[in-house]
């Protein structure tokens, strides 16, 4: 049986899906809206909340860190200045994990270096999380990996081959890969959700879910049908604010509809076997067909498709009996419309 265990919750397959409310950079560095954010979140049902750590001037080359970024989503001149006006430090962070924990939600983080492996597990995060950009990172992967810390890695713009070689580099169990496509928004016709199905197969000890970058919450509910146990969805308290992240993101309202609905696909799925369920019997009574007498018929006749009609409700013997009737001889008058009843027949 998959099982990822992160902090109190075990996502399994008989598990509701594990609801990550991704705010990214969404809070644009501001800690008062970070907290309205997961406020939010909270009210919305969501399970936990996951920011992104960088260290930016160690992470990017100096060109890239000083390349010029200006438009009406930057918060800095240069990439570099607009990411580093959307950091936290550790202090920050520290805040940020505790108000998170008081209003019940999970906290964790995105780990973009070495570095940030280091911060988030000195922080004391139940989980890490990986990018799509890292999944062929392999050494970043096995320095995570050594933390013990539950990895969830996404798998936007990958083949079955890295995933492969991201899976090798970690302990199957311990980890969940997300089905991902790393378009900022992702149409419909890049989804893929049927891979949920392919990885679910491939990696039978790993919990499998979906890093879900679209407009909306019925991909992400179609994904759960299929098997994912975890839901990233990125979030946001208005779609239109400053931001890249913000146009794709879910507002509360949208939030709290898709975790309604994660819990409630797969108690709809079942366990496959048919059933006549209790609360069906009344529907049934009323739309149902039994067989009643076309005509008066006396003792001793022989019963022939003329002598019956299928009528509701179904109060005797259904009309699926039809053809194991014909043929039956009656041992007692009858009145036309009288229901037949098997103690009719000879």
């Amino acid at each position: 049986m998959r099982v990822l265990q992160i902090a109190d919750f075990e996502i399994s397959d008989d598990s509701v899906p594990f609801v990550i409310a991704e705010v990214g950079h969404n809070h644009q560095g501001s800690i008062e809206l970070c907290e309205k954010i997961f406020d939010a979140a909270a009210n919305a049902g969501a399970h936990a909340v996951k920011l992104q750590k960088r260290f930016n001037k160690t992470l990017f080359t100096p060109d890239f860190f000083n390349s010029p970024y200006q438009g009406p989503t930057s918060f800095g001149d240069s990439y570099g200045l607009h990411r580093e006006a959307l950091e936290f430090d550790f202090n920050q962070y520290k805040h940020l994990k505790n108000y998170a924990e008081s209003k019940g939600l999970i906290f964790f983080a995105t780990a973009f270096d070495f570095r940030s492996v280091d911060f988030l597990q000195k922080l004391g995060v139940p989980a890490l999380k990986l990018a799509s950009g890292d999944l062929k990172s392999i050494p970043l992967i096995r320095y995570a990996q050594k933390t013990d810390l539950p990895l969830i890695m996404s798998t936007g713009g990958s083949t079955w081959t890295d995933i492969d070689s991201a899976i090798a580099s970690v302990i199957p169990n311990n980890v969940g890969i997300l089905q991902c496509t790393a378009a900022y928004p992702a149409e419909a016709e890049n989804m893929d959700l049927k891979v949920i199905e392919s990885m679910r197969k491939r990696y039978p000890e790993t919990v499998v879910g979906l890093s879900s970058h679209d407009r909306g919450i019925a991909f992400s509910v179609v994904a759960a049908a299929l098997g994912a146990r975890i839901i990233e969805k990125h979030f946001t308290l208005d779609r239109s604010m400053k931001g890249t992240d913000h146009a794709f993101s879910l507002e509360p309202t949208g939030m709290s509809k898709l975790v309604r609905d994660l819990a409630l696909v797969v108690r709809a799925i079942g366990d496959g076997e048919k059933k006549f369920h209790d609360v069906e019997k009344s529907g049934i009574r009323k739309m149902g067909k039994m067989l009643v007498f076309s005509r008066s018929l006396p003792s001793g006749h022989v019963l022939t498709e003329d002598d019956l009609e299928i009528r509701s409700p179904m109060e005797g013997v259904s009309a699926g009996a039809w053809d194991s009737v014909i043929g039956r001889r009656l041992l007692q008058e009858v009145q036309a419309l009288e229901p037949l009843r098997i103690e009719n027949l000879e």
